[in-house]
């Protein structure tokens, strides 16, 4: 089995991550609009029109901004457990969605793909992360977290591929000119993990499996990919990990296109 992952975008301003295998497509998060998504797919020789699922980790706008008319479009089913589908079609824009409801914890599929969803501390009504199964590859997504917990070792322990969080420096957002009250709702338990702590994470749980760790929703003005980078790969090194690569993400771009044979 080939399987295909890239992610189209990562940020404040839109998440969306594309998996593939030869006979399944599927989007993790639907943050940018589908215009954006559209383009961003053709960048790296897909099709809007071949995405057989959106799977939606939480309802905060960067994470559903696009379903609506990606479902529209090209007939996509959204895919969410019930809290987070309870916070979507509260919105009257969101009314007749194509909408499969799935239970955090317990893994489902679609096609070729094992899901599995898993909760995580963040500021919404039932967010989770997720572990896809790909033949004998493990992808971990884990993209708004407050703080590391016990499950979130635990499920992405194994996985050779992971996307996380590492929103801000701690230095650059005591310094950035926002307001005390936001601060702390990044620091706080269901706000957004620092570089170091998701790279200390990354350091404790990273073994011989995991080849690759993706950086995802870095903030524009509390922090910095020389910051970012700098930190996971020296946390990696110090650990013994230095076999793991470091890749950015970014709201503007796509990730470099990631293709895992056998």
């Amino acid at each position: 089995m080939t399987v295909k992952f890239c992610v189209l975008g990562s940020g404040s301003s839109g998440n969306c991550t594309f998996i593939g295998t030869e006979k399944t497509r599927i989007l993790v998060d639907a943050g940018l609009s589908a215009r954006r998504t559209a383009k961003r797919l053709a960048e790296i020789g897909e099709r809007a029109e071949t995405i057989n699922a959106i799977c939606v980790s939480h309802e905060h706008g960067d994470h559903i901004a696009g379903i609506r008319v990606l479902q529209k479009n090209n007939r996509i089913p959204v895919y969410a457990n019930g809290g987070t589908l309870e916070a979507i079609l509260c919105s009257r824009k969101h009314e007749g969605l194509d909408c499969r409801r799935f239970t955090t914890g317990s893994p489902f599929s679609i096609g070729d793909l094992s899901i599995e969803p898993f909760s995580v501390p963040h500021d919404a009504y039932e967010p989770v992360g997720f572990v896809i199964r790909a033949g004998k590859y493990s992808i971990g997504i884990a993209t708004d977290i407050g703080i590391v917990t016990n499950l979130v070792r635990e499920k992405l322990r194994k996985c050779h591929v992971v996307v996380i969080e590492a929103n801000h420096d701690e230095g650059l957002l005591h310094e950035a000119n926002r307001p005390w009250s936001l601060k702390q709702r990044i620091r706080g338990n269901q706000g957004h993990l620092s570089n170091r702590a998701a790279a200390a994470l990354m350091a404790e749980i990273a073994g011989e499996g995991l080849q690759h760790l993706f950086l995802a929703h870095l903030s524009a003005d509390c922090n910095s990919p020389h910051h970012a980078r700098t930190t996971f790969e020296t946390l990696l090194a110090a650990a013994g990990h230095s076999h793991v690569t470091v890749g950015l993400t970014g709201a503007d771009r796509v990730s470099e296109p990631l293709i895992l044979e056998g």
